[in-house]
């Protein structure tokens, strides 16, 4: 009989300590989560972030031309997946003050640029496309796949 009678203690018991830890942990601030958001190309260095990063680069005349607007449209849902592929995305609309990765891939106005974490261009694309299609492609590149054995050995 007592059994019976310490099974509801154990399982308020097992359901009140994970919330009463959680309300503790509330109290602390929490730390700056940096959100994946689209950086200037101005404010990237090639040489930081050679073999870290995959770059997506966005180029265009103007930040209001209508390719560069949906181009960034297609890419905002899938922010969750770039992030976990190590993408950075670089936007670049000013050919007035031509920024370094400007003038090593010369485009001509609306460009999507999709380079490699050893930073040589992979696939260029003059009109915009589809997030779902960006990241299968970066799934297809070969540093990427030796990730991915990486991660998951038995994926061999």
């Amino acid at each position: 009989m007592k059994a019976v009678a310490r099974r509801p203690f154990l399982a308020v018991m097992a359901l009140a300590i994970p919330a009463l830890s959680l309300t503790a942990w509330a109290d602390e601030a929490p730390e700056a989560v940096v959100a994946f958001a689209p950086v200037p190309a101005s404010e990237v260095v090639e040489a930081d972030l050679l073999f870290l990063r995959r770059p997506v680069i966005v180029f265009a005349d103007s930040p209001a031309d209508p390719a560069f607007v949906r181009q960034m449209e297609l890419l905002t849902r899938y922010y969750p997946q770039f992030e976990t592929r190590d993408v950075i995305l670089i936007t670049d609309t000013d050919p007035a003050n031509p920024s370094a990765l400007r003038k090593k891939l010369r485009p001509r106005g609306f460009s999507l640029v999709l380079m490699d974490k050893d930073w040589k261009p992979m696939i260029r694309k003059p009109l915009p496309w589809e997030g779902r299609e960006i990241i299968n492609s970066i799934d297809k590149m070969p540093i990427a796949r030796t990730e991915a054995l990486e991660r998951n050995p038995a994926g061999r």
